[in-house]
C-alpha cells in the first residue's frame, strides 16, 4: 500500500514539474510563430513589390522585371501569403497553449497544420531558389543568360525575400519539434 502511495506521489510530482516546462515552451513557441509571421510576411511583401525597369536604346523600348512575369514568383507569394495566414491564425492556439499547458488534442492539431504549412513553403522557397539561382547564374545548354548583371535591384530583392522564407522554413521545423517536445513531456 505505501509503495502504491509512493509512485502515486512520484507521478503528482512529475506533473508538477512538466507544467512550467510546458508553459515555458508554450511561450516559446508564441514567440517563434510571431517572429515567423515576420519572416514570411516579409517575404511575400518583398517578392510581390519587387519591379525594375531598365532603358533600351531609346526612351519608348524598355525592359522590365517583375515578379509576377514568371509563375514561380506568384506560386512563391502566395504561399507565403498563405503561410503568413495560418500563422497568424494559429497564434490563438498558441495563447491558449500559454494558458493551458496541459491541452493535448490542440498540440497535436498544431503539429499537423505545421507540417502542411512546411510543406507549402518549402515547395514555394523551392521553386522561387531555381528561378533565382538561373537569375543569377544562367544556363549556356539552353541559352539562358543572366539577368542580375542588368537587374541589380531586382535581383537584390528576391535574393534577400528568399532568405526570409527559408528562415521561416527552420522556424517551423524548431515549431514542430517543439510541439512534439511538449507532447512527449506529458
Amino acid at each position: 500500500m505505501r509503495s502504491g502511495a509512493l509512485e502515486m506521489g512520484s507521478e503528482v510530482a512529475k506533473g508538477a514539474a512538466s507544467g512550467p516546462v510546458n508553459r515555458g515552451a508554450a511561450v516559446v513557441d508564441f514567440f517563434l510563430r510571431v517572429v515567423a509571421i515576420i519572416a514570411t510576411l516579409g517575404s511575400a511583401i518583398a517578392m510581390g513589390t519587387t519591379n525594375e525597369t531598365l532603358p533600351f536604346f531609346t526612351q519608348f523600348i524598355r525592359f522590365r522585371a517583375k515578379y509576377t512575369d514568371l509563375p514561380m514568383f506568384t506560386f512563391f507569394v502566395v504561399a507565403n501569403s498563405v503561410v503568413s495566414a495560418y500563422l497568424v491564425l494559429s497564434l490563438a492556439l498558441s495563447i491558449f497553449h500559454i494558458m493551458r499547458s496541459r491541452a493535448h488534442a490542440s498540440r497535436i492539431v498544431l503539429i499537423f497544420f505545421d507540417a502542411g504549412m512546411l510543406a507549402l513553403l518549402t515547395a514555394g522557397a523551392s521553386a522561387a531558389a531555381a528561378i533565382v539561382y538561373l537569375a543569377h547564374k544562367g544556363n549556356s545548354r539552353a541559352n539562358w543568360i543572366a539577368i542580375c548583371q542588368q537587374f541589380n535591384s531586382f535581383c537584390e530583392r528576391i535574393s534577400g525575400s528568399l532568405i526570409g522564407s527559408f528562415g521561416g522554413i527552420l522556424i517551423f521545423v524548431v515549431l514542430i519539434l517543439l510541439s512534439a517536445v511538449a507532447l512527449s513531456r506529458r
